[in-house]
């Protein structure tokens, strides 16, 4: 591994969410306003994910006021405190620009479900059938 390698896992935070287009998110950054330093939370859907690594980022489009605003973050910055996924949504696109010209509901996005193998669950066997055969292998005594 080389040095600029091992500055960029230094710098990586250790948490991420795994964020896609489509998603709704609320990310809180931290905004300086002369000596002052607070947080501001800009809620919208993703509409693209660029970069890897340290140089991956995100850009969040929400409408206010009737006027769309676009904003993009660096997933691993410092002014980032924390990306809350609200929805996963489902698209076919890894770029929704199309979103740009669309207003109301002609801009809503299908919610992404989760599968039963997402889950993380396992499914247990019905145990009934394993009982009938035992039942049948061992002759009942009367």
């Amino acid at each position: 591994m080389n040095v600029i390698q091992q500055l960029e896992k230094e710098q990586e935070k250790k948490k991420t969410p795994a964020l896609r287009a489509g998603d709704t998110v609320r990310v809180h950054a931290k905004v300086v306003e002369g000596t002052r330093e607070r947080i501001q939370v800009f809620e919208g859907t993703v509409i693209r994910v660029t970069g890897g690594g340290l140089r991956r980022n995100f850009t969040v489009r929400r409408v206010t006021h009737g006027v769309g605003v676009e904003r993009t973050f660096m997933v691993h910055s410092p002014r980032i405190d924390k990306i809350d996924v609200l929805r996963h949504g489902d698209v076919r696109q890894g770029r929704l620009y199309y979103l740009r010209g669309k207003v109301g509901r002609e801009a809503r996005i299908r919610e992404r479900r989760r599968l039963v193998a997402e889950a993380g669950e396992p499914e247990e066997p019905e145990e009934e059938p394993q009982e009938a055969a035992e039942a049948e292998a061992e002759p009942q005594e009367v």
